[in-house]
């Protein structure tokens, strides 16, 4: 039976099922073409995925001004900017491309960090009035909604790429149409402002306290490297894909199987987490994002793009999503804001430091495009051993004070 808060929860997931659906089709979009970009306009091949950096920047920049809206004005407010600044920033883009300015391009991408921030706000939204039982469901639910996005963006890609003189240009004005037309559906979203503080209400721990349980310590650092690693591949494929001597689409379709393995894996993962446990489905995910580095490292053929990037996305879904679960059964309504503000700037903070490290890596650290996807891949090491440490120190902890 359904549990009576589960009623407006499940209407907001659908909602936010939509939103990720139509919105969050740039995001495939600027991950695909925003290093292609970058190398037409930098003066140095070793800025050239500076942009999709600066867009990690911005979303990290944008994770706690938003978190306070949303806590003060309600979820909605907070997704409509967010969408607002996703269209600016095309919109910047564009003008950036069509006057071949690298340094426009680069602004326009800390703007559509805002989008980005407000999309990964989209997971805990669902999660704000659903029960314990219901929770992890809905947010796997919502990021379940990139399915449609890993189709959709790609393909736009094919499309509008090379639709006009300005390569890339009509890409850029696509992303404007797709924040614009799709803001709209938070209308039905279910969001009031919080009710407002009373004199005596409780108020929450202090960030630090909060980073001092077991629990959300260990969440966010395992969340954190699930993004980020997926990030700093992510970020490189496209030009390791052309570097190597494929074409513009066969990138695309490699991140459209990259998107849609991150996504697809959802409709289990809530459910996936009920029977066996969140942290047995976290280090599931950091051993999936451990074999994409081996089947990476193992050969460039087109076979091997397309495996390691498809178990690089059910990696960073069984990751990132059971470091989502955990964070949201460990803060109270009080710290909603504190602690999820806090969480997306520091799983940002990681994310924007591995795409920063991703293009040097990938045009700096060789001679040849084989040599900087090889180093890429080897930085995953590290991370992994880093994750999967912390997961293995929490699960030897005595069951009290975790």
């Amino acid at each position: 039976m359904t549990e009576p808060n589960d009623t407006l929860a499940r209407r907001n997931m659908w909602v936010l099922i939509a939103a990720q659906a139509v919105l969050g089709a740039q995001m495939p979009i600027i991950f695909t073409i925003g290093g292609l970009a970058g190398s037409r306009l930098a003066s140095n091949p070793c800025w050239a995925t500076l942009p999709i950096s600066l867009t990690v920047i911005g979303s990290m920049l944008w994770a706690q001004p938003l978190s306070a809206v949303m806590q003060r004005r309600g979820r909605r407010t907070g997704f409509v900017i967010g969408a607002l600044a996703g269209a600016s920033g095309a919109a910047l883009a564009a003008w950036g491309l069509y006057h071949d300015s690298f340094l426009l391009f680069c602004l326009a991408s800390l703007l559509t960090g805002g989008y980005m921030s407000a999309q990964g706000f989209y997971r805990f939204a669902a999660a704000d009035l659903a029960s314990e039982s219901f929770r992890p469901k809905a947010i796997s639910g919502v990021m379940a909604g990139g399915l449609a996005s890993a189709v959709f963006g790609p393909q736009l890609v094919n499309l509008t790429a090379q639709a006009m003189v300005v390569p890339f240009l009509a890409s850029y004005l696509t992303v404007i149409a797709l924040n614009l037309g799709g803001m709209g559906l938070f209308a039905a979203l279910h969001s009031p402002p919080p009710a407002p503080r009373r004199a005596n209400a409780p108020r929450g721990r202090s960030r630090m306290e909060l980073l001092r349980e077991p629990a959300i310590a260990v969440a966010v650092v395992c969340g954190t490297v699930s993004y980020a690693l997926m990030n700093l591949v992510m970020t490189s494929s496209p030009l390791a894909v052309v570097g190597c001597g494929f074409e513009t689409s066969d990138a695309a379709n490699i991140v459209s199987a990259h998107v849609l393995a991150m996504y697809a894996p959802s409709f289990v993962t809530g459910h996936v987490i009920a029977r066996i446990g969140v942290e047995k489905v976290i280090a599931l995910g950091l051993t999936i994002l451990a074999a994409s580095g081996a089947v990476a490292m193992s050969g460039v053929n087109l076979e091997n793009f397309f495996v390691a990037l498809v178990l690089l996305g059910i990696g960073w879904n069984f990751g990132f999503i059971g470091a989502t679960t955990m964070i949201a059964a460990h803060h109270r309504p009080e710290e909603r804001g504190t602690m999820q503000g806090l969480n997306d700037a520091l799983v940002f903070g990681g994310v924007s430091l591995a795409s920063l490290s991703s293009g040097g890596l990938m045009n700096c650290s060789g001679g040849t495009p084989q040599d900087g996807w090889s180093a890429v891949n080897m930085a995953m090491l590290p991370f992994l051993i880093l994750a999967g440490g912390a997961l293995i120190w929490f699960a030897l902890r005595p069951k009290e004070t975790r």
